[in-house]
């Protein structure tokens, strides 16, 4: 991801395309072929997002990726059609739904190793709030966005909760060294 910081134009730009492809996605409809010259430069690049549908202040879907490897804006609209109808946590969004939906779009920067050798150490170097969270153990992983931290304070709460995504037992970050990465994001929402 870019340095800059998205402008108010572009993260508007991402939201609406992200609703209407939603719209398209849930009632059956082809998305339009996107025509990249039409964007910024920025919204151009490639880069990185995960999309997270709320209704009613519950989560509803939440699905992105961690590296860029397409332009940010087609990654968002892909990811918010796939939040709508892919995250298995929940039935695909109805059609009626579509209107109750709060759609929130984070990008994010490049992950980046966290060194530690100690679970203490480890803890002491999560910056609550600030960053997101990966953890690698083998081919298993999983992530938090920082926006967690708001539900899960505590870090090893946080820890635990991330290990238990990933499928292991909550506390196997204080047995076992982890690869660990921390990445931070621009978030942005409806209103």
């Amino acid at each position: 991801m870019s340095k800059d910081r998205l402008s108010d134009i572009e993260k508007q730009t991402l939201l609406q395309l992200a609703r209407q492809s939603i719209t398209l996605a849930v009632n059956k409809k082809p998305l339009p072929e996107l025509d990249l010259s039409s964007y910024t430069p920025r919204l151009q690049e490639d880069g990185a997002s995960f999309v997270t549908l709320t209704e009613n202040g519950e989560l509803r879907g939440c699905i992105g990726t961690l590296e860029p490897y397409q332009p940010l804006v087609q990654d968002v609209c892909e990811h918010a059609v796939a939040a709508a109808l892919e995250d298995y946590r929940f039935p695909p969004v109805q059609p009626w739904e579509v209107p109750l939906l709060r759609i929130e779009v984070s990008v994010l920067t490049l992950p980046e190793p966290l060194p530690y050798e100690t679970p203490d150490e480890l803890l002491s170097r999560l910056r609550k709030g600030v960053d997101g969270v990966i953890l690698r153990d083998g081919v298993r992983r999983a992530t938090f966005l920082p926006q967690v931290w708001e539900k899960v304070p505590d870090a090893a709460e946080f820890l635990g909760h991330l290990c238990v995504k990933m499928g292991a037992r909550a506390d196997l970050w204080k047995h076992k060294p982890l690869q660990v990465f921390t990445y931070q994001v621009e978030e942005f929402h409806e209103d």
